[in-house]
């Protein structure tokens, strides 16, 4: 049985490969994503993310990727409904990114935070609101892991090995169970899959 934690819940959202890995070789080509991204299991299982969170988490690379990217689909000629959703979205939540580079943020509703993730974790959560959505930043996910941190862990699984490059989970995480929340498959054999963990 799930039970909820107090307070708001961390959402964390990754693309693996399906020999487990968030990236190849050259950490720069996602090529590889592209033909799954897409799909229509893809863009439904991210609409389900975004729509209940109010923040989103950000580390600095994924950040200047997709504030650079995202809004430009806006008004876009032919861009699916689904992806202006999460566009507009993006651009109108509170954003809090981590980094210890940046001084101040060249994003609207953007708060630069040069903290460890549990720590931004535990701030937001002592805060009213939805969702805590963490978008696709691998470092920030794996510390939430190895803390125990992640209320719900949303995957897309694509079919292909990518034969090397980094690993989402790494030896060492905490035991725990996780519950099945949802699960669609879809163009290509991508998979959708939700879980909650159990606590």
């Amino acid at each position: 049985m799930t039970k909820q934690t107090n307070g708001r819940r961390v959402v964390t959202n990754m693309a693996l490969s399906l020999d487990g890995r968030y990236a190849g070789r050259d950490p720069l080509d996602m090529g590889w994503v592209m033909p799954y991204a897409v799909t229509d299991v893809a863009r439904d299982h991210l609409t389900s993310l975004w729509q209940p969170a109010t923040t989103a988490l950000l580390g600095r690379v994924n950040a200047e990727g997709f504030l650079g990217f995202w809004p430009t689909v806006i008004g876009m000629e032919g861009a699916d409904k689904r992806d202006e959703g999460f566009a507009k979205w993006l651009v109108d939540t509170d954003k809090v990114v981590l980094s210890s580079t940046l001084g101040e943020a060249p994003w609207e509703r953007t708060t630069i935070v040069d903290e460890p993730a549990v720590q931004a974790v535990a701030d937001l959560r002592a805060t009213e609101g939805g969702d805590i959505l963490v978008l696709s930043s691998a470092s920030v996910i794996k510390a939430l892991l190895v803390a125990d941190e992640v209320d719900r862990l949303a995957l897309t699984i694509f079919p292909v090995f990518l034969g090397g490059g980094p690993r989402l989970f790494d030896d060492g995480l905490p035991t725990g169970q996780w519950a099945l929340v949802s699960q669609a498959a879809g163009d290509h054999g991508t998979l959708a899959l939700v879980y909650d963990r159990v606590r």
